[in-house]
């Protein structure tokens, strides 16, 4: 792609926000109230929320079907999204946007958008932000195809993200079966919490694993190292000295309830969580995956912030496998694990290359005027209003 002059934009028109939109005509009273949002439905709801679709309903008549694509603006969060689909509105700061036709190619629009530095005003309105802001444009010709480069850029990172979700529901399901029926289809035998596979020992949970809380360390005590130090949120920090020996495994006992985190070296596990004092000669790592499945949350107590009374935990049942099966087990669960991480890189590259292009491409420091791209794809969606 050539790169430009300083006037690399002398060709661009520039206009206000204002003069660029069209007035969007709908009847607010058919926004959907966050309270009556359902999990499935016919017909998607956005809202000013992260998630593209928030919920769902059934009712037809809240369905705006009309100037699509639009873009959605939450007035409070500041996300865009852009939206070629019928769709029901979200009630609370959601703004409906669409660009004069006959200057923008809207999703061009929609990407210039996202460029924009809106400050943030807590949970102020910011579309006062967006009436206040100029845009740059080129013919729509080169918006096209600067559209074309970003979105497919974007759909690469929805590949990954599809491949990411498939992967944390294989291991979810895989998990279910696993810590109930084991992997090699032995036979069961009944036992005080179910049926559990015959080699498999019941005993409690303190017996598997001992937790122990971890230790305060404030911020002004912290020197600079390398050792993690782990909390109810995993590493949140790191030190110059560790208090306990790796590999190791942490458990939220305030706030993150539930979630485990694995700890190959040294390290310094913080009082916000419970670490694991003694594996009693069980893999780590199974322990690791086994506290991924296993319901914490029933033995938390505490209205405001619910904590994990460790005692009630050691003397829950649990099944356990031979050291065998845990290492088999472990192996299966770390393929999915790996997997996961080798996608959630290469999605993480590819955000980081759209935000470069989305930046260089709206500010012109990169054109592709006279360049041979195909934006067949883009004629068509913003055609289908």
């Amino acid at each position: 792609m050539e790169k430009i002059t300083k006037n690399n934009k002398s060709d661009w028109k520039i206009k206000s926000f204002p003069e660029c939109i069209k007035p969007v005509r709908f009847e607010r009273s058919k926004q959907i109230k966050t309270n009556s949002y359902l999990p499935s439905g016919d017909f998607p709801i956005i809202d000013q929320g992260q998630t593209k679709i928030a919920g769902w309903t059934n009712d037809k008549s809240a369905v705006i079907k009309d100037n699509i694509p639009l873009i959605i603006f939450g007035d409070h969060t500041r996300v865009f999204k852009y939206i070629d689909f019928p769709f029901a509105i979200g009630a609370d700061g959601t703004k409906l946007i669409k660009p004069d036709e006959d200057e923008f190619c809207t999703r061009y629009f929609y990407y210039y958008l996202m460029n924009l530095n809106l400050p943030s005003k807590g949970y102020s309105r910011h579309y006062k932000l967006l009436k206040e802001s100029e845009i740059s444009y080129p013919e729509i010709p080169e918006q096209q195809k600067i559209a074309v480069v970003l979105l497919k850029i974007q759909q690469a990172i929805e590949v990954q993200e599809s491949i990411i979700e498939a992967a944390q529901e294989l291991k979810k399901s895989t998990m279910q079966h696993v810590f109930m029926c084991g992997l090699r289809g032995e036979r069961t035998k009944e036992t005080e919490i179910g049926r559990v596979p015959e080699s498999w020992e019941i005993k409690k949970f303190g017996k598997f694993a001992t937790l122990h809380r971890g230790y305060d360390l404030p911020v002004q005590n912290r020197k600079e190292g390398k050792v993690p130090i782990v909390g109810s949120n995993g590493i949140c920090g790191y030190h110059n000295k560790s208090k306990i020996e790796g590999p190791g495994v942490v458990t939220g006992r305030s706030g993150s309830i539930g979630i485990s985190y694995y700890i190959n070296d040294d390290y310094w596990p913080l009082n916000t969580g419970l670490y694991v004092e003694n594996f009693h000669n069980n893999d780590p790592l199974y322990s690791h995956y086994f506290f991924q499945s296993f319901n914490f949350k029933k033995y938390a107590s505490g209205v405001s912030v619910p904590t994990l009374n460790r005692n009630l935990v050691h003397a829950a049942v649990i099944g356990v496998p031979l050291i065998k099966d845990q290492n088999d087990i472990v192996s299966v669960f770390k393929t999915i694990d790996d997997k996961i991480e080798i996608h959630s890189t290469i999605k993480s590259a590819l955000q980081d290359i759209f935000k470069t292009m989305l930046n260089k491409l709206m500010t012109g420091e990169i054109r592709v005027k006279n360049h041979n791209i195909d934006t067949s794809c883009v004629l068509e969606m913003d055609n289908r209003g």
